[in-house]
């Protein structure tokens, strides 16, 4: 992919940019603390990594951060990892979450919206007083700070009220969405050891119920650490026995108590796709997420009091951990539980309309699929207060920058991201004083020193390499559960570059300051050496309105050559001849490079994915080497493993 791209697609006018926090902040840190005055984003992002306490310092102090007690440093030890943050302090994360409630008691702290698509809000005071009386509940449960609480449910305003009641008594947060299966959910919370559990009976997805009663029982019975089990009846069954009535913990009029607890005190566990073995149990800090969503939120994404943040997601992916933090910048967060694509593919369209979001947040496979259904926001729906779409999940492909830009408005922010479950954060995306390229991610995020690396642990600008960061970010893991010796964690990010984090995706940093995300650094397609993300393969063949979804996979073989299929799912009605065999290839040849044409185009029944959504190149690979299936995948994190038997018979046939 060129980097050569002078016209930006989307420039932010003088005002915006001088209304921006991000512009405020440059202003006040150089007054205060010695940053750049001149020289805008580069310059300040150039300060952040290389005064990196006197920064975080900084963002402490505009946000107003509450130190109970307070710290020594900002940073006692910079080493990756283990990196120490904040020694000393205490504070605590709902505590910030719930602030908003002092002068903005009667206004909307959450928006919650079904498939319905009519917004219910819920302000902050009743928000606080809810996450007051079952802050209290728990302690009388027994719940006591580092205590695990985990939630089986969908992206409801429950489960936001017991994430923050979890963090207010120093509990341990951890969540999967209903769609998960028993084995699923097992694998993740058998992991932490809960002692409560909240779930729902069921959820609604699609237009039909879909009853999780039978998983719940099983996750009772398999879960013998826990003490209690709370029971939110979304579909109206009644609660089983044993289990305590959502609404019976919620009624009390109780401010809440907010446990002060250390920087570095885990606040929730999030799970890595862990497509093999067990998943990767990730705990991170209430200080550091708060600090880093802080960031993220207030001076990245220019959340304040008059926005409404609307992502979608579920309980199962960072992404719903980020929307809550939203709450951290007095922002009303918008709860969408539903299908993406119900009763149309335009509804996401519609629910950022009816709640007048002003940074909608989606995935990229979204954008692609309303361009491909012909959908057109602008025509349909009144999004006069969206100011920012942001994508991620994976690279957004140029046609949908150009798509965005069309069909929703011309002078739209459009905010290309990516990060991680690992940091639960982005190290590059969204910068609201900066051009937006097609194709392109806007510039690396504050306070993350972000490289692309050569094998030998050269920096490259304009040419492909590894994502590295290469100085720590406070949310960072402060461990992985069940790693007594660290060498998971070591081994998931540093194995490569000792002391420098490689995230495991390919990136070119380019001459302007943007970033372009190829894809898996682990999947990455390398034809006599030259190297291509599959995400350039799929923006370019997807294109194609035959193909629905495709999957490639380069595998080097035993005798030294290199074989490249690529997997393509067609649409109904759609047929692999020699015509459609044709295009493909000379699409690929033309708009990406002769050598990355495919050795096989091999028609398959569907593309399997992680359960947030990810294609799973990596597994596909190893089977496709001959690695057995329970080796090369952990069933549990597969939404369709059925879909891989027909890479394993493949396997066989090829042998």
């Amino acid at each position: 992919m060129s980097t050569v791209n002078p016209q930006p697609l989307w420039q932010p006018d003088p005002q915006r940019i001088a209304q921006a926090q991000v512009t405020k902040f440059q202003a006040w840190a150089a007054e205060n603390h010695g940053a750049p005055a001149e020289g805008g984003y580069a310059a300040l992002h150039r300060w952040s990594v290389d005064e990196l306490d006197t920064f975080w310092k900084a963002v402490t102090e505009w946000f107003d951060v509450r130190f109970s007690t307070p710290y020594a440093r900002v940073l006692a030890d910079r080493s990756m990892p283990g990196a120490q943050w904040f020694p000393g302090a205490t504070l605590n994360y709902a505590e910030h979450a719930l602030r908003a409630a002092v002068t903005r008691a009667d206004e909307p702290a959450l928006l919650y919206v079904d498939e319905s698509h009519q917004p219910r809000p819920v302000t902050w005071s009743e928000l606080r007083r809810q996450v007051g009386s079952l802050a209290a509940e728990l302690r009388s449960l027994g719940v006591r700070p580092g205590d695990r609480v985990s939630g089986y449910l969908p992206n409801i305003p429950h489960a936001v009220v017991a994430l923050l009641a979890t963090a207010a008594v120093g509990g341990v947060w951890t969540s999967c969405a209903p769609d998960f299966g028993a084995r699923s959910v097992l694998d993740r919370f058998q992991q932490v050891e809960p002692v409560v559990l909240f779930t729902v009976d069921g959820y609604r997805y699609g237009g039909k119920e879909h009853d999780r009663r039978d998983v719940v029982a099983e996750l009772r019975r398999e879960l013998p650490t826990l003490r209690a089990v709370v029971h939110i009846p979304l579909l109206g069954t009644e609660a089983t026995e044993g289990a305590l009535e959502w609404s019976a913990l919620t009624a009390a009029d109780e401010e809440p108590v907010f446990e002060q607890v250390p920087f570095d005190h885990p606040l929730w566990v999030l799970y890595s796709s862990g497509t093999t073995g067990l998943p990767k149990a990730i705990v991170q800090s209430q200080g550091g997420i708060l600090v880093e969503h802080l960031k993220q939120l207030g001076l990245h994404c220019d959340l304040g009091p008059e926005d409404r943040f609307f992502w979608y997601t579920s309980t199962g992916w960072m992404m719903w951990n980020f929307l809550v933090s939203g709450l951290l910048t007095g922002t009303t967060i918008v709860l969408y539980d539903g299908s993406p694509g119900f009763p149309d593919t335009g509804a996401q369209w519609r629910v950022a309309e009816r709640t007048e979001a002003t940074l909608y947040g989606t995935s990229a496979a979204y954008v692609m699929a309303c361009r491909k259904a012909g959908v057109r926001p602008a025509r349909d729906f009144d999004l006069s207060k969206v100011q920012c779409v942001a994508t991620t999940g994976s690279p957004l492909p140029p046609d949908g920058f150009r798509w965005l830009h069309d069909e929703v408005r011309d002078d739209l922010w459009i905010a290309s991201v990516s990060g991680g479950t690992d940091v639960c954060s982005c190290f590059a995306g969204a910068v609201p004083t900066l051009p937006v390229y097609v194709g392109e991610l806007q510039a690396p995020s504050l306070g993350t020193d972000l490289q692309s690396w050569d094998p030998s642990g050269e920096s490259l600008i304009d040419a492909v390499g590894e994502l590295v960061v290469t100085n720590p970010m406070p949310s960072m893991p402060i461990y992985f559960w069940n790693d007594p010796d660290g060498s998971r964690y070591h081994d998931s990010y540093f194995d490569t570059y000792p002391g420098v984090w490689r995230h495991g995706d390919w990136i070119t940093a380019t001459s302007r300051g943007s970033v372009i995300i190829h894809g898996r650094s682990d999947s990455t397609l390398n034809r006599q050496g030259v190297r291509m993300g599959s995400a350039d393969i799929y923006e370019a063949v997807e294109r194609l309105p035959e193909i629905k979804e495709s999957l490639v996979i380069g595998i080097e073989q035993p005798d030294g050559g290199y074989w490249m299929p690529l997997f393509v799912h067609l649409v109904p009605g759609a047929v692999l001849d020699e015509s459609l065999l044709n295009r493909i290839k000379q699409t690929i040849r033309e708009q990406l490079s002769p050598r990355h044409v495919p050795d096989e185009i091999i028609e398959v029944p569907g593309v399997p994915h992680t359960l947030t959504g990810k294609r799973i190149e990596v597994p596909v690979k190893r089977l496709l080497q001959g690695t057995p299936l329970e080796k090369a995948v952990n069933p549990g994190s597969i939404d369709n493993l059925d879909l891989l038997h027909f890479y394993e018979e493949l396997a066989r046939k090829r042998a």
